[in-house]
């Protein structure tokens, strides 16, 4: 029998992980003669307080919420999938390349396109670790962080010696046709104020619909049932008659996939350009974003929107408290991480008791 229900998994002890790590975070603010009331309802105010607000907030975890689900896969089956940086950065190489190729007569039949073509780039950056593991034993964290470098360096270099426009001393590709320009949230939702200029755009659907699929693939398909039992117990598993270099392979490309479609949202969403950083760290933000989420869709979705608030409200507060710099937000950041992620068991322990007692005491 479970210790505690899953909703006080997935819920209730991230939660109370998230108070903590805020209230720690003001006292920090404190220490260095700023008020941290002022700079809480600052942050909130600039991440949902308008639409411009929300715009922002939203685009960001749409990226977030593509990155998270990619390591929730890996996790599922006990993989440390850090390689999100350069698997999303091919994705983006990958929209890129769709984008620029073919003259598509409308925005739908590109982002199809885009789809196949990011998600196969980024599972291409995340079949080579997954190979090494799978057959090598290479450990997937070592071989996936230097992909992260890899990554960078040929991009790096594609933009500079190949995609570059003739002429033009940045390094980026041309502007992607109008006709695959994706129509953002001021176009959508018209009525609702955003700015003409909003990032949010289609792709918050397509993360939404992610969410869903993860959900049935992990929760409702032999393969994902395969997937987490292998990743309860390996030895179990291929007792079972489950092979480990398949499920490896898998697990790991499509978590790859996963983090290629974030380039959908930054390349042809937002900078409707391949430019040389379009993760922007994203990939790290995931991995976050996945252990607050506990690797579930639902806990990924709102760890994500913690953390695009976090980012939009950060940016808000920096610029209106000077006194609190960027690095500062970095902090705050890092102690989120801090106490869903190391200091778990700190709040686990507790909450666990205290529905066992409430269990007995019924």
């Amino acid at each position: 029998m479970d210790k505690m229900p899953k909703w006080a998994d997935i819920a209730l002890i991230p939660f109370i992980n998230l108070v903590l790590a805020l209230l720690v975070s003001g006292l920090v603010v404190l220490l260095i003669g700023q008020n941290p009331i002022e700079a809480m309802t600052i942050m909130v105010r600039g991440a949902v307080g308008s639409a411009y607000g929300w715009g922002y907030t939203l685009y960001y975890t749409t990226n977030f919420i593509f990155t998270g689900l990619a390591v929730a896969v890996a996790f599922h089956a006990r993989m440390f999938n850090i390689g999100g940086e350069g698997q999303a950065a091919l994705g983006g190489l990958g929209v890129a390349v769709v984008c620029l190729s073919v003259n598509w007569p409308h925005w739908s039949i590109g982002l199809f396109a885009a789809i196949i073509g990011s998600a196969l780039f980024g599972a291409a950056w995340a079949a080579i670790p997954a190979y090494l593991q799978a057959k090598r034993g290479s450990h997937v964290v070592i071989t996936t962080i230097m992909f992260n470098f890899i990554a960078s360096a040929l991009l790096v270099y594609l933009l500079v010696n190949v995609f570059r426009v003739p002429g033009s001393m940045a390094p980026e590709t041309a502007r992607f046709a109008e006709a695959v320009h994706l129509p953002n949230a001021a176009a959508i939702l018209p009525w609702v104020g955003f700015s003409r200029s909003t990032p949010l755009n289609v792709s918050f659907i397509i993360a939404i619909i992610a969410c869903i699929g993860v959900y049935l693939l992990i929760w409702r398909t032999r393969l994902g049932y395969e997937i987490r039992s292998f990743g309860q117990s390996e030895t179990a598993a291929v007792y079972a008659g489950i092979n480990p270099v398949r499920i490896i392979m898998i697990s790991m490309l499509i978590s790859g996939g996963l983090s290629g479609l974030m380039a959908i949202n930054s390349v042809m969403g937002e900078a409707e350009r391949l430019v040389l950083d379009p993760v922007e760290g994203a990939g790290f933000v995931g991995i976050a974003v996945a252990l607050m989420g506990r690797s579930h869709p639902v806990g990924v979705f709102l760890a994500a929107l913690l953390f695009g608030m976090l980012y939009q409200g950060g940016a808000e507060l920096s610029f209106e408290m000077p006194g609190i710099s960027r690095e500062m937000l970095l902090v705050i950041q890092a102690l989120v991480i801090l106490f869903t992620g190391a200091l778990d068991n700190m709040v686990r322990s507790p909450v666990e008791r205290m529905f066992i007692a409430i269990k007995k005491g019924a």
